[in-house]
């Protein structure tokens, strides 16, 4: 059987179920490699290895652990701050304290104090000029940012070591956003009882170390998921400090332009920009050429970063920003100051609200007078004197019009020795002598004797006095005392009238400084202030009473009618009589006319005025005054040196002169009101007391009778009083 077979094809599957299709051959599988034994290193460079790699290994983890924790805890701290943040409108303004606006007789600012603030202002309602000149020299991406800015933090701490400072010193690389996450105080809000002062505070919060950047970082972020970046730049144009107690860009625009930051043009933009990295020292106020220097710079950036027209940004640099005239004239620091100081604390310098102060100052008067300070001291004075120099302006009611504290420009606070410096009036207290003797009915052609004498004082022996040119001149009226300034009968008159009444017609027109017991009164031995003895002179002036002097006429809060206090001095009692002070202002108008004062002579005017010159020269002082003005000025060392040549009769009154020149100008001469005696003697009743109306005695020697016919009797009867004081 199976020969039978032998040629036949084999049976397959095909065959065997007919349609199937063929199936094909699988592919021979390749024999799998063997599996490479691992190589085993031996020794210390395989130790090394394998320790080397597990430290990249846990290194790698460790990244990846510590990456996750740093994500997740920024984003729960962003959570938290976003989720606390509380509405944007309630962080326009953040002040601690309000501010006081200072204006003039004429209703026009000159003084700023406290913390400034116009108004809350929007990136919509302020000149487009002003976000993009922010934008662009502040942070560039602020639009497309998430709060930080990695490269410019990058870039700020290279910048930062190559200077040799810290990687935190110096620049910051902030954000706008950062800023005003540091503005905010990280939502720290301000505690009186939690900081001795909001400047502590504010330096804690601009107080820069790692852990606080990265506060700020988280906090900057949270605003960005709270807030708009409008919104966020809006906060920031209100907070932002900008340099004379200026907050926020309204504040600024107002203070140095006078305007509305709604009408910034690009160049003044520019300049209130360019003041954010260091408001104090850059501000226009202080060097106005190199503001405009630096508002070029932010110019330039703007025309870069395609924020401003080539057109525009030529135009601003050939049209650079000015001050307004208030801000040009940057005077009156030294009266602002004492009208913060007069007036009601809480709403002067610690107010909460915002104050609107109408005073009696007067800026054309204040430019005269610091003008007239400046020549003196540039053509009279040698280079190089450290002498001080102050000057007070009044009206005859006591309203103070300008007020020049010494040499220098003031910062706030500074030294004013128009009101603190406490000096010895010296001569200049004469006056108040003589109104005493006219008030009890001596007479300017009475006589006095100018005489070699000396005082008894407990426990110091004799006092003999000198006249300045150490003569004795023998009798003299006191007329001729007055204008020589012969101290001798200045002395024997004030002794003769009675001390006590002397010092209370002093304190009568407002000299409050405590007085000298002893003879050495009648010669200016006590202390006093400038503006005391110009207060004192204006009695003189008016005819014979007191004034307080002021310089708030009103005070109301801002955007309110009704003022919360008015008037702050005027006019007050009666201290001599009219005809007195009439007297005495004649007997004035000599010492000007052909006495000590003759270098303050105005041509055409009628001046009244004192020179005063302490012992050794230590202060010399010309206070004087036409028919609208009391000029009141001081001259010395702060350490109370002796001038080197200097009586009151020289520079103080080429200082009066030179002021009251200027104020006068282009001014109808205006009349004193003085009263020439008459030929004349005649004395006073000795039981007459100083302000009161006394009757008319029956003698001759009313001060209403004719000439006396028994003048040398009197004279007899001066000379006996004399004889008895000698």
């Amino acid at each position: 059987m199976s020969g039978n077979n032998k040629n036949r094809d084999p049976l397959v599957a095909e065959k065997r179920y007919g349609a199937a299709a063929p199936k094909k051959a699988a592919p021979a599988r390749k024999p799998r490699k063997a599996k490479r034994a691992p190589v085993k290193r031996r020794g210390l460079i395989g130790l090394l290895t394998a320790f080397i790699g597990g430290i990249f290994r846990a290194i790698w983890r460790l990244i990846w652990g510590g990456t996750a924790i740093v994500a997740t805890m920024t984003g729960l701290g962003v959570y938290y701050y976003a989720s606390n943040l509380p509405p944007a409108e309630s962080l326009i303004d953040g002040r601690a304290r309000g501010s006081v606006t200072l204006q003039d007789r004429t209703g026009e600012t000159f003084a700023w104090r406290g913390d400034q603030f116009g108004g809350m202002i929007t990136t919509e309602t302020v000149s487009p000029h002003l976000v993009n000149a922010v934008v662009a020299s502040e942070d560039k991406r602020f639009y497309t940012h998430f709060g930080v800015s990695p490269r410019g933090v990058a870039s700020a701490v290279r910048i930062n070591l190559r200077a040799g400072r810290g990687p935190l010193s110096g620049n910051g690389g902030s954000t706008i956003t950062q800023q005003v996450a540091k503005l905010l105080c990280l939502g720290v809000p301000y505690n009186p009882t939690d900081w001795d002062s909001e400047a502590a505070y504010e330096a804690d919060c601009r107080r820069t170390t790692l852990w606080r950047k990265v506060k700020e970082a988280v906090y900057a972020m949270g605003m960005e998921a709270a807030y708009t970046k409008n919104e966020i730049l809006t906060i920031y144009l209100n907070r932002a400090y900008l340099g004379a107690g200026s907050r926020g860009f309204e504040a600024a625009s107002e203070r140095y332009f006078g305007k509305s930051a709604a009408e910034l043009r690009p160049a003044e933009a520019a300049m209130l920009s360019s003041l954010l990295p260091a408001p104090s020292s850059r501000a226009p106020t202080r060097n106005l050429e190199a503001a405009q220097q630096r508002a070029n710079v932010v110019i330039g950036l703007m025309e870069v970063q395609e924020r401003l027209s080539p057109e525009l940004a030529e135009d601003a640099r050939t049209n650079p920003a000015t001050l307004s005239s208030a801000a040009k004239q940057d005077t009156g620091g030294y009266f602002a100051d004492w009208v913060m100081a007069s007036g009601p604390e809480f709403f002067t310098r610690n107010t909460t609200e915002d104050v609107n102060i109408r005073t009696t100052f007067d800026q054309d008067i204040q430019a005269s007078a610091e003008d007239a300070l400046e020549w003196i001291f540039e053509n009279k004075v040698r280079e190089g004197s450290e002498a001080e120099a102050a000057i007070v302006v009044m009206s005859a009611d006591g309203a103070v019009r300008a007020m020049v504290g010494g040499r220098e420009a003031p910062n706030v606070g500074d030294f004013n020795r128009a009101i603190q410096a406490r000096r010895q009036p010296g001569s200049a207290f004469k006056p108040f002598i003589f109104a005493a003797a006219l008030e009890m009915d001596f007479s300017p052609n009475d006589y006095v004797n100018d005489t070699d004498m000396c005082w008894s004082t407990p426990g110091s022996g004799n006092w003999c006095p000198q006249n300045y040119d150490r003569q004795f001149k023998g009798p003299v009226t006191l007329l001729q005392s007055l204008v020589e300034s012969r101290n001798i009968p200045a002395v024997i008159l004030s002794e003769n009238v009675g001390r006590d009444i002397v010092r209370q017609v002093a304190e009568g027109f407002g000299i409050e400084s405590d007085m000298a017991d002893g003879p050495a009164l009648a010669l200016g031995v006590s202390e006093s202030t400038l503006i005391e003895m110009t207060g004192a002179y204006a009695g003189i002036l008016n005819g014979g009473s007191s004034v307080d002097p002021y310089g708030l006429v009103e005070l109301r809060l801002q955007g309110e009618a009704e003022p919360l206090m008015g008037l702050g001095g005027g006019i007050r009692d009666r201290v001599i009589r009219e005809r007195a002070a009439r007297e005495l202002t004649w007997m004035m108008n000599q010492v000007v006319e052909r006495g000590t004062g003759a270098r303050a002579k105005i041509p055409g005017w009628q001046i009244a005025g004192k020179t005063g010159t302490t012992q050794s020269a230590r202060d010399a002082w010309f206070i004087g005054f036409t028919g609208d003005y009391v000029t009141g000025v001081w001259m010395g060392y702060d350490d109370n040196s002796p001038l080197a040549g200097v009586t009151g009769g020289g520079l103080p009154a080429d200082i009066w002169r030179e002021t009251m020149t200027r104020i006068l100008a282009n001014q109808q001469p205006v009349p004193l009101p003085m009263q020439e005696p008459g030929d004349g003697l005649r004395r006073s009743d000795p039981n007459f007391q100083p302000g009161v109306e006394a009757p008319a005695p029956a003698s001759p020697a009313s001060p209403d009778a004719p000439n006396s016919p028994n003048d040398g009797a009197i004279l007899d009867v001066l000379n006996n009083i004399l004889n008895n004081a000698n």
